[in-house]
């Protein structure tokens, strides 16, 4: 579709008419421009694309035969030492763009049109946010992204590298669905020195933060060991939060401390099918917050399905949450992602809005449990068409994973803890 093209969704009363980006109209007496391209949307749902508010694309291979962890861990940060850890030490530039590309492509499949990613690849920090962003944008998926600056491995000077990628990207992306974030990787992770420096970039980009906070108890008990009440409180007391930041998990945190970040004009991501996986717990004092929506924590970008985690991990955890409480949940990443863009991004569609829509066949909305989308559209422009990205060959990316996996695994089993 050129750019600019006019875009007319034909569904009824319902029908969409989209230029330059962005919905003009709604309604089924449009007058629909001899230049628009005519998409038929007869007998579907028209909803905004779906926002996954905190993952990794890093993690886009891990379904591909990723080796269990050896031994078996008992703890949290043993997982992280034993997987998750080894896997992102493990990546090099061709996976982690065959991870990326998978991800991204399999996430507008899913209906969702929004990636809020933290990214770690401690082998390969200098150039591997543009790896991600150009997937994004050679995709047609809108993304949000970071490097998760941590000491965990070489120390100050491997928390300064992090913190440069994110300053050098800053100022060199130029990819228009594509915006940067400032991060940290998580609190136990980095020292207070490497805080502060991630706390004066913030402020000197005027960038939100994007950091992991309290997953485990772990976190909760290295802040305290460094002289601070709390996680939480010691990002704060250094100035690492400021409005608008990206606070993923909060598990750990108590209904004080959840409520002082959202004073502070603070987001929150919960992410029930990592934290389950994980055996982390349930944020079950998140309700304290304005400001919550979902993530996948690197599982695949399927909101439906993170949805329906969310009400089950609530319920097995005895804080059952009501439907209003779900869906208000699930929506809230739209209202980050219109912070993150400077844009109107809807969770329906609506004059004035961006154009980041899934058509779901059967009047399938996205929080329900049935499908695909037949059609995905983002800044106005068809990605997604009968179920077929239109920018890229699936097959072809999924033959480069397949490629790429094994030589992933390989380079992990090499790893130490």
């Amino acid at each position: 579709m050129p750019p600019g093209e006019p875009l007319f969704l034909a569904a009824g009363a319902d029908s969409v008419l989209i230029a330059d980006g962005t919905i003009l109209a709604i309604g089924g007496e449009l007058e629909v421009p001899p230049d628009a391209r005519v998409l038929d949307c007869r007998g579907a749902r028209i909803c905004g694309g779906a926002v996954n508010a905190h993952t990794h694309l890093y993690s886009g291979l891990a379904p591909l035969g990723m080796p269990a962890p050896s031994p078996p861990p008992e703890s949290f940060v043993q997982i992280l030492e034993r997987l998750w850890w080894r896997l992102d030490r493990a990546l090099d530039e061709s996976s982690l763009r065959a991870s990326a590309e998978l991800y991204v492509a399999e996430s507008l499949l899913f209906g969702t049109t929004t990636l809020i990613d933290h990214h770690e690849s401690p082998c390969f920090i200098a150039g591997s946010l543009d790896v991600l962003a150009d997937a994004a944008q050679t995709l047609g998926c809108r993304l949000a992204t970071g490097y998760g600056a941590t000491d965990r491995n070489g120390g100050p000077e491997e928390g300064q590298r992090g913190l440069e990628e994110c300053r050098r990207f800053a100022a060199d992306n130029q990819r228009p669905l594509v915006r940067p974030l400032v991060a940290l990787h998580a609190s136990f992770t980095v020292s207070d020195a490497t805080v502060r420096e991630a706390a004066a970039l913030a402020a000197k980009l005027d960038l939100p933060m994007h950091v992991h906070v309290a997953e485990d108890q772990a976190d909760v008990e290295d802040a305290q060991t460094r002289g601070y009440s709390g996680p939480l409180e010691r990002l704060l007391e250094q100035g690492a939060l400021p409005r608008g930041s990206v606070i993923a998990h909060g598990v750990h945190l108590d209904e004080r401390a959840v409520k002082a970040a959202d004073a502070a004009g603070l987001w929150f991501v919960h992410n029930p099918r990592s934290n389950a996986g994980n055996r982390v717990g349930f944020a079950r004092h998140l309700g304290a917050s304005t400001h919550v929506a979902l993530g996948t924590d690197g599982y695949p970008a399927d909101m439906r399905r993170e949805r329906e985690a969310l009400a089950e991990e609530a319920a097995r955890a005895g804080s059952p949450l009501s439907e209003a409480e779900q869906r208000a949940r699930a929506m809230a990443g739209h209202s980050l992602a219109a912070a993150l863009f400077g844009v109107s991004i809807s969770p329906e569609p609506s004059v004035g809005a961006q154009a980041d829509l899934a058509v779901w066949p059967d009047g399938a909305a996205w929080s329900t449990p049935n499908g695909r989308p037949l059609h995905v559209v983002v800044a106005g422009e068809v990605v997604v068409e009968s179920g077929r990205l239109t920018r890229a060959d699936l097959d072809a990316i999924r033959a480069a994973a397949e490629r790429e996996a094994p030589r992933l695994w390989e380079r992990m089993r090499g790893l130490g803890g």
